[in-house]
């Protein structure tokens, strides 16, 4: 799994379109393997199949049904990608290590940081393709490699959800995105210049970023988030089913904050945690995983300490700021509880 993870990194970090494609697709074949897969694997050297780039889609309906979230913590795979993932935590955080080497070898495996890295690369070539130009006769190296607008926007979707899976599948990385220069990247992805597939997939990792995590959430207030999202909401442009995913996500966010705790790093704790809540409810069972929010922050606009949680009461007066029938929104919260099911 290791060699698999160097490998689609070093397929996304490529500037040429069909690498980071190909890269992408690794990283989601081996998260499909792990969530869809029925069995677990019969030998160590099964694992190794795990380079394949998606699943197939002549195999049985009954090999792709997905897991039942009791099964992950007896699956192999999901416990590597774990232990290879708490790594990069526990490398991360010490300052006395004498190998900078060990350091930098395993932070390589932070799914998450990765496709950021990729996400502003390729959001940076969307924003700097200049009008199509007819049959050029000449064409140079970096118009060979860089996809066209549409094909970007396919792009930024595949890493948008492979990170979204990354964030539930292993809740201690949402604590990057405490950090400013992170979080803002998810706002840049909300600019209306950007398709409405784009803003509503970025709104879904954004809910996923704050899951438990009520340091990102400042960091989100930090940087102007709400009147980011607000003046998305009131923009004419604004497609129907966008605002609809932003009224959604006014609902989350004005719910009430629980602390994060600190927790042991490591995969056991996770298969407890999963024994012991219900199968239907899988982001309650990982939040019991969850660390304290920007402990790896490390500054450059990281979390400010005494920041804690926040009440409905609070939020509802910020987001007031901009948005007038924030009382009706909170009304109809309390009576209705949409997210009651999140809680394990």
């Amino acid at each position: 799994m290791e060699a698999l993870l160097s490998l689609a990194f070093d397929n996304i970090s490529s500037k040429d379109s069909t690498k980071t494609r190909k890269g992408l697709r690794q990283i989601e074949g081996l998260l499909a393997q792990i969530c869809l897969s029925n069995s677990s694997l019969k030998s160590s050297a099964a694992s190794h199949k795990r380079r394949a780039s998606a699943i197939t889609l002549s195999q049985p309906q009954a090999a792709t049904s997905p897991k039942k979230l009791s099964a992950l913590s007896e699956d192999p795979a999901f416990r590597e990608f774990f232990r290879l993932q708490e790594g990069f935590e526990w490398n991360g955080k010490s300052s006395t290590t004498t190998n900078p080497r060990r350091i930098e070898l395993t932070s390589r495996l932070l799914v998450a940081t990765r496709l950021v890295s990729c996400l502003e690369r390729l959001l940076g070539m969307s924003s700097s393709t200049p009008p199509p130009t007819p049959h050029p006769a000449h064409p140079t190296q970096s118009q060979l490699t860089k996809p066209p607008g549409g094909q970007n926007d396919i792009l930024i979707l595949s890493a948008l959800s492979n990170l979204q899976g990354i964030l539930l599948l292993h809740p201690p990385s949402r604590t990057i995105f405490s950090r400013e220069i992170y979080m803002n990247l998810l706002l840049d992805l909300l600019d209306p210049f950007n398709c409405p597939a784009i803003q509503s997939s970025t709104l879904l990792v954004l809910v996923t970023t704050l899951l438990a995590h009520p340091h990102n959430a400042r960091a989100f207030e930090r940087i102007d988030g709400l009147l980011t999202i607000t003046s998305l909401f009131k923009s004419p442009n604004t497609t129907q089913s966008v605002k609809l995913k932003l009224i959604e996500f006014l609902y989350f966010y004005l719910m009430p904050e629980t602390p994060s705790t600190p927790a042991a790093a490591s995969a056991p704790n996770t298969a407890a945690a999963l024994q012991r809540c219900s199968p239907s409810k899988p982001l309650g069972a990982f939040e019991r995983r969850s660390t304290v929010g920007g402990a790896e922050g490390g500054g450059g606009g990281g979390v400010e300490e005494g920041e804690g949680t926040r009440s409905t009461e609070e939020k509802q007066r910020m987001l007031g700021r901009y948005l007038s029938n924030v009382e009706d929104l909170v009304q109809d919260l309390r009576e209705n509880a949409p997210f009651a099911e999140m809680v394990c």
